[in-house]
């Protein structure tokens, strides 16, 4: 696979499932203005990705968010089991602290095969984090807050998120031709 079929799996996702499904209410305004960074990670190893994510983090609090307000870093191969990848999320939240940024920037995950705890694999809530590969979403703590000052019942997103997908159903996923 090319890079440019990832981002065109990952666009579509985000155009047809992210933004069209209204998961999230804060993403078609960067991403219609072109300010969320796609990047494809090519690494072969949880280090080298690390190192990676060290260079996007580092690109993103050097850049105006009006360039690049969000990132989101994929890796198309690297964590095909589900748990691996949720295992090494919690290295990559230590390396947002390493880098002194808790409370500037933070990491939201979306994956395959993503499962919340509690859940059956094919529990439809669990596609609300869904993505065609391994995705680490860094974002920007002020950008959520001045989304969050926007739609002031943000915590309400999860629950509409799940009622909206309980009402697509898997066929109506399957429809979207994610």
């Amino acid at each position: 696979m090319t890079d440019q079929d990832v981002l065109k799996q990952t666009r579509q996702w985000l155009e047809k499932a992210v933004i069209s499904l209204n998961l999230c209410p804060f993403a078609k305004a960067v991403y219609v203005k072109n300010q969320v960074r796609l990047v494809v990670s090519h690494a072969r190893h949880a280090d080298d990705l690390l190192d990676e994510l060290d260079r996007e983090l580092d690109l993103l609090v050097a850049t105006h968010a009006e360039q690049i307000d969000t990132t989101l870093l994929i890796h198309p191969t690297l964590f095909d089991d589900f748990l691996d990848f949720n295992d090494f999320l919690e290295i990559a939240e230590g390396v947002v602290n390493e880098h002194g940024l808790e409370g500037v920037l933070q990491v939201a995950s979306f994956h395959p095969k993503f499962q919340f705890d509690g859940t059956e694999p094919d529990d439809i809530s669990n596609y609300t984090n869904r993505a065609p590969f391994a995705i680490l979403h860094l974002l920007r703590e002020e950008s959520i807050q001045r989304a969050v000052e926007a739609f002031p019942e943000a915590e309400a997103i999860f629950e509409e998120n799940i009622k909206t997908l309980e009402k697509l159903g898997h066929e109506g996923w399957k429809a979207l031709g994610l």
